[in-house]
């Protein structure tokens, strides 16, 4: 029997994945344990290993491509085994467009790889439209997948006007983005079904083409389709960029944070001159080390090792102000893991130092140093980035004054950090100047109460203020 080559699922929030690139071609031979392709999820990109020894065949995972987690995307004949002659039966390969057929996120596939209950709408035959939908414009003629039949009705777009490049000539979900992405979307090209047939008989308006466009549905706010945004620009005038992986999470993740979890704000001034007399002193004490560039000292704190250092002793001073929201219960973490957002190229991630409250600020800033380097070369594991109690996110180095930052669940807090700078401040009744630091908590309400949040702000505040405390 040949072995099976499957998508594996490498995130915990993991559904979907896109090969970046082959390391192996049809027909290729291959050992055990060779890198067969890339994977590149929305956090990160992975090498996959070949799960046996043989031949490369029926490679159907094709590269940019979503592809289902838990799909096979190629098989591996072993040596003795003669191609084309082998019964794979309940395992045949499953082609990539297998994710065209499902409308939901899981693209068909349970989240641990196992195949999920169609729906009604997935269990309607393509070319039979949904009971109390009339056909629109071809549709009736056209060969679509259930998914490429929605996003095409959601987008207004003709379907017999559009070329399908799946079996048979059959609409997918690519072809629809493809048509989406081009300039004269909504023109000529792909036109909009103004609600006449084919032959020129009027259909029937369904409830949606009833309503008015400035209109919005009972219930739902005005929709903003891509067609909508680009009618107000002139054609010719920009340039479509297609979403990531990366940036599709992103957006989802903001959205849902911002509309599920009560965020409220709390922002203070921290003075800086003792932390950063400190950090000096640090520093110069700094034992060397010899690396492949020379002489290197051991460590060099940045502000931003004293600021994680400083919030992960706040949460322990301030335990409840240490969970997490479910909606059956409060979860109390016993560490303080702190995320701290890095930016990279089309986007963000956020590295998490486990149990910082027991970390020396050198071990800290190493570790910091090193997540940042392999998360900006997306190779950081899964399991240095997912979950994490709190998460730190500093604009200083841009001269950003204050900002405040969304909550990434799970944490309940997060703490936003603006640039030091010299300030006039009152001090015994004279003016003195000092460098002073804005941060902004942003908490989820839900899990920690305003109080709380006060207190675990004035901690971290006292903590930066006064940083001897960091070292006992």
């Amino acid at each position: 029997m040949p072995t099976e080559v499957i998508l594996p699922k490498v995130d915990m929030d993991m559904a979907t994945g896109q090969i970046s690139r082959w390391f192996a071609e049809e027909g290729a031979s291959v050992k055990k344990g060779d890198v067969l392709f890339e994977i590149e999820t929305d956090k990160a990109a992975m090498e996959i290993d070949s799960p046996a020894s043989g031949t490369l065949r029926d490679v159907t995972g094709k590269e940019g491509i979503d592809i289902p987690v838990g799909a096979a995307v190629a098989w591996i004949y072993a040596d003795d085994e003669i191609y084309g002659t082998a019964t794979k039966q309940d395992k045949a390969p499953i082609s990539p467009l297998v994710g065209e057929m499902s409308t939901k996120s899981t693209e068909g596939v349970a989240s641990e790889g196992t195949a999920s209950a169609p729906s009604t709408a997935e269990a309607t035959p393509p070319d039979r439209p949904l009971a109390g939908h009339p056909p629109r414009e071809g549709e009736g003629k056209m060969r679509a997948t259930p998914l490429a039949r929605r996003l095409a009705r959601e987008a207004g777009l003709n379907l017999s006007a559009i070329s399908g490049t799946g079996p048979h000539g059959r609409v997918v979900k690519a072809d629809i983005d493809a048509a989406l992405s081009s300039p004269l979307e909504g023109e000529v090209s792909a036109k909009r079904t103004e609600g006449v047939a084919a032959e020129g008989t009027a259909l029937a308006p369904s409830t949606a083409e009833m309503t008015p466009p400035d209109r919005p549905l009972a219930g739902h706010p005005p929709l903003k389709g891509e067609g909508d945004v680009l009618r107000l620009f002139e054609q010719g005038s920009y340039e479509l960029v297609p979403h990531d992986n990366m940036r599709k999470t992103i957006a989802r993740r903001l959205v849902e944070a911002k509309t599920t979890i009560p965020h409220f704000y709390l922002t203070l001034d921290c003075e800086l001159d003792a932390l950063l007399a400190l950090r000096t002193q640090i520093n110069a004490a700094a034992p060397v080390k010899k690396t492949e560039k020379g002489d290197a000292p051991a460590y060099k704190l940045s502000v931003n090792d004293m600021v994680i250092k400083a919030m992960a002793l706040a949460l322990k001073a301030v335990p409840d102000a240490n969970a997490s929201w479910t909606e059956s219960a409060m979860v109390k973490h016993k560490h303080a893991d702190v995320g701290v957002a890095v930016s990279i190229p089309g986007g963000l991630i956020t590295p998490i130092i486990r149990k910082a409250d027991e970390k020396t600020l050198s071990t800290i800033s190493n570790e910091m140093k090193d997540l940042a380097s392999r998360a900006r070369s997306r190779k950081l594991k899964p399991e240095e980035y997912q979950g994490g109690t709190t998460a730190v996110s500093n604009l200083g180095m841009f001269g950003i004054k204050d900002f405040a930052a969304v909550i990434n669940p799970p944490h309940a807090t997060i703490l936003a950090v603006g640039a030091g700078e010299e300030r006039a401040v009152v001090k015994n009744g004279e003016i003195k100047i000092a460098t002073v630091m804005s941060v902004t908590l942003s908490t989820d309400h839900r899990a920690v109460d305003g109080a709380q949040g006060a207190e675990l702000l004035v901690a971290f505040k006292r903590l930066i203020e006064n940083p001897m405390g960091m070292l006992v």
